[in-house]
């Protein structure tokens, strides 16, 4: 149950519809769906917002586990990261099944799907994605992946010792999509302010800073979501005692239609 307010109901969520947006967690509600046994997850991204992609975070019980795979129409590509939590999920893609914990995730090609179970009885917390697949034109397809974010090393980001960067998938055309965990040290930044056709949904697992979103300087941190659409000014300045650190998704390698 949730506990009475003390003082004014109040809540940092800012959405611009078509433009961005930031959602703090203290707004979020769990949302029913089909599909998935104690699992209590929540809807962050949608076409509804003018996102092309859908996200949710949430939390898997000691019995959680999807009861549909989740992503498996023909035309969609999906994602599951690991968040935090003491839980380990076993991940099946395409008949393959391996176990993780915090920082394991799983990448299906489209109409290919994911399942997953909780495999020791903990709970952990999770965010899943998935987009609709652009095939490259002159037929290369991506593959599967399993991988966990322990195991990538941290590289500079844009040559700057302050900022640090993960590919969770393939740096390879084939692939129209991309995860990434970018990091910036106390007093990091971007090196310019970013102005571009690609889409992110962005969740801030750690720190604090402050976030240009179009014309609006935005203070974030930790448990915030953001989503920033196309052409949508952006830059942050990390400004906690800690590193900010986030982990994101992107489209890429793919001509636009006309």
């Amino acid at each position: 149950m949730m506990p009475y307010p003390v003082g004014l109901l109040k809540n940092r969520s800012v959405v611009k519809h078509g433009e961005w947006a930031v959602i703090a967690p203290e707004g979020r509600v769990i949302n029913c769906m089909p599909g998935f046994a104690d699992c209590k997850l929540t809807i962050l991204a949608t076409p509804k917002m003018g996102a092309s992609f859908i996200q949710f975070i949430g939390t898997v019980g000691a019995e959680g586990k999807t009861t549909l795979k989740y992503g498996s129409k023909a035309h969609e590509e999906s994602f599951i990261y690991i968040l935090d939590g003491e839980g380990e999920l076993k991940i099946t893609v395409g008949g393959e099944s391996k176990v993780y914990g915090q920082g394991g995730y799983a990448y299906a090609t489209a109409g290919t799907g994911i399942e997953f179970e909780n495999a020791n009885g903990k709970e952990c917390r999770i965010l899943l994605y998935k987009q609709r697949y652009v095939p490259h034109p002159d037929g290369r397809a991506p593959f599967n992946v399993f991988g966990n974010t322990n195991d990538i090393d941290w590289v500079d980001y844009d040559g700057m010792s302050n900022v640090h960067l993960k590919d969770l998938l393939p740096v390879n055309e084939a692939f129209d999509m991309n995860m990434h965990i970018l990091s910036f040290d106390p007093d990091g930044c971007h090196p310019f302010v970013e102005t571009h056709v690609q889409e992110h949904g962005a969740y801030l697992y750690e720190g604090e800073g402050l976030y240009m979103m179009g014309e609006d300087w935005i203070h974030v941190k930790a448990e915030d979501f953001m989503w920033f659409g196309p052409f949508t000014k952006q830059a942050v300045y990390a400004t906690g005692r800690g590193p900010l650190t986030y982990i994101y998704s992107k489209d890429c390698n793919r001509d636009v239609e006309i």
